[in-house]
């Protein structure tokens, strides 16, 4: 049952005994019965039912259910089924129950699809498909990779009736994937700025962030993400180190000085395997002409990479004092300080009393407020801010793809609204497949909820997309850990390391892999570096001390945190007493993240370090509350 979760408790318990009464209402159900053919499992949002006597017997059982649940209340069902090995055995209450390849299989087939599809493995379709029946209901969807690397072949059943035509989600960005293969693959760095004055540097980044946002939106063209490109800023790195840290083969560079109203820009495309360059030139223009000059440098690499292009012109007539305020508001809120972001706000608004439909500017509050919460203000304020600021941006221009993850990420906290995020988290990648927060936020959103293989699919696709961002590397580190993917956790962290050994704006995500391996000296000294720079002591110091059972230590170390903090969440205070052994002042501390929407406590769930927890019923009444399915995280890390 899909979206089970979101339902009250009551809810819950009448659509798990309307679904029980539709099963066992069906023909082939009471048939394997009867005959002593049928093994049921209750599966908590759902059910496993093995058949014994013939293979026809469970697809007929689909179509009987899909018929019944649509005739009936509606019901977000979806199916999957699988022939193989099932051994059937007592559980630990002397309950029967099944294991095996066959029914581990059926459930990663289900997996793949989405509310209404019946899939089949490739070997029960091939079956059924001798049948003159079956065959026209059949249709052939290829290979798709699931849980541990196993890859199958899948087949969708529908009818005129019941099932579902549509490509399941899952399988469609699998289809994209193999399309980015074969892309090709460009990077701009920051222009060089050329101009006197120290606040100069603002206008080369946001000539090099239209041109690339420009060229992000053009078919058969892949664009490395602006944070991954803006690292190389101030480096002195040849155009082949860019271009192997960055995974393209194109790098756009350039250079602008601004004398008054009057801009000179000169840009470069360089294709870096060989180091020929494809195209260059230099503009002069006046700046209320930067907008036609950002077109132009567009057109040109595109035609140089003889690809198709399609700039529509701008709905109204932008503001060229707007635009350089809403550059200004970009430059201060990228530095992530509590002062950058403020001064982003500032700058973001003055653009908005110059062009009120500067619907961007819009989208830069809600990113200001979105990082300075949890942080520097408490989420209920934070995220309230960013609610309005996003609505207004999507009221003006429903293809702000950005304003709709930060939308999203209003409903998943401010109302753990999980199944209402999820549609803000699809309407953004649909809009722009290729941009780091539509593919970062979504695969956070389907980590926390259990939904693995989506999870890591959009977060490879993070990776690929922005490989040189210390954020999406250290994100990476911490869900490959999760999932047990060790030596994909190191790998990212490691990167992370390279990108910023000091650790300025976070803690190191890999000092908890450190831990787990017991190199906890090499834990505490990555974490005391890190805090000789921001001043602040990490809370993975503290999870440390009170794993190597220095006890003292841990508390003082999460005092320390604390005091540095002007807000922290309860569900960081809480992970440290579970370390600690206090499984009480956890709860408390929990309960207080969910009464105050902490951000991050969706991801207790999947925490191993929450494990411990896991048994308590105020825990499980915790992750329900705010719309998660514990026993579907908790399989995800088992």
């Amino acid at each position: 049952m899909v979206g089970y979760s979101q339902l009250l408790i009551d809810e819950q318990r009448e659509l798990q005994q309307y679904l029980s009464e539709i099963v066992r209402g069906t023909d082939q159900f009471r048939a394997a019965e009867a005959a002593d053919k049928l093994v049921r499992i209750p599966t908590g949002d759902g059910m496993a039912l093995v058949f014994f006597n013939n293979l026809e017997a469970p697809m007929r059982c689909a179509i009987e259910i899909a018929q019944a649940a649509k005739e009936g209340t509606p019901t977000r069902l979806r199916m999957g089924i699988h022939s193989g090995p099932v051994n059937v055995l007592a559980d630990v209450n002397e309950q029967t129950n099944v294991a095996g390849a066959g029914i581990n299989i059926a459930q990663r087939v289900m997996d793949c699809g989405d509310a209404g599809h019946i899939l089949l493995s490739k070997r029960v379709a091939e079956d059924l498909a001798q049948s003159r029946q079956w065959r026209p209901h059949l249709h052939d969807l290829g290979q798709v990779g699931t849980k541990h690397g196993v890859r199958l072949s899948l087949v969708n059943c529908y009818t005129s009736e019941v099932g579902d035509a549509e490509l399941p989600e899952k399988l469609r960005l699998a289809q994209q994937e193999k399309v980015n293969a074969s892309e090709k693959s460009i990077a701009v760095l920051p222009f060089k700025n050329l101009s006197t004055g120290p606040e100069r540097d603002y206008l080369g980044e946001g000539i090099a962030e239209e041109i690339l946002t420009a060229l992000s939106k053009i078919d058969g063209l892949r664009v490395a993400a602006r944070r991954s490109s803006f690292w190389f800023k101030d480096r002195e790195a040849e155009l082949n180190e860019v271009a192997s840290k960055l995974n393209v083969d194109h790098v756009v560079e350039g250079s602008i000085r601004r004398d008054g109203n009057r801009v000179r820009v000169t840009a470069e495309l360089t294709e870096c395997c060989e180091g020929f360059t494809l195209w260059s030139e230099t503009f002069e223009r006046e700046f209320q002409g930067i907008f036609a000059l950002q077109d132009e440098i567009t057109r040109a690499i595109v035609d140089a990479l003889r690809l198709k292009l399609d700039i529509s012109p701008p709905l109204t007539e932008r503001d060229p004092d707007a635009y350089d305020a809403y550059l200004h508001g970009v430059f201060s809120s990228d530095k992530g300080t509590e002062e950058g972001l403020r001064q982003g706000l500032v700058h973001f608004q003055r653009a908005l009393e110059k062009d009120p439909k500067f619907a961007r500017a819009w989208t830069g509050i809600a990113q200001a407020w979105l990082w300075l919460s949890d942080i520097f203000v408490p989420p209920m304020e934070g995220y309230g801010e960013v609610r309005v600021a996003a609505r207004n941006a999507i009221r003006l221009d429903w293809d702000e793809a950005e304003a709709h993850v930060y939308f999203a990420e209003t409903k998943r906290i401010l109302d753990w609204d999980m199944d209402g995020a999820e549609i803000e988290y699809k309407r953004a990648f649909e809009i722009d497949p290729n941009s780091t927060p539509s593919n970062y936020f979504i695969a956070a959103f389907y980590a926390a909820r259990g939904d693995r293989d989506q999870a890591l699919m959009y977060l490879r696709r993070t990776a690929r997309i922005d490989p040189a961002s210390l954020w999406v590397n250290n994100f990476a580190c911490e869900l490959y850990r999760y999932f047990g993917l060790r030596d994909e956790a190191m790998a990212a962290g490691e990167r992370a390391l390279q990108l910023d050994p000091a650790f300025f704006y976070g803690e190191p995500l890999i000092g908890a892999l450190y831990r787990e391996s017991g190199r906890f000296d090499d834990a505490i000294a990555l974490y005391k570096k890190a805090e000789t720079v921001s001043g602040r002591p990490a809370f993975g110091l503290a999870i440390t001390y009170a794993r190597m059972n220095r006890h003292n230590e841990a508390l003082e170390t999460l005092e320390a945190a604390l005091a540095q903090r002007r807000y922290t969440a309860g569900d960081a205070i809480a992970h440290v007493h579970v370390a600690l052994g206090a499984h009480d002042e956890a709860i408390r501390e929990l309960e207080r993240a969910c009464d105050e929407h902490s951000s991050s406590l969706h991801f207790v769930g999947i925490a191993p370090e929450m494990a411990p927890l896991r048994a308590d019923k105020r825990f499980l009444s915790i992750l329900r509350k705010i719309g998660l399915e514990p026993e579907k995280v908790f399989a995800v890390t088992a």
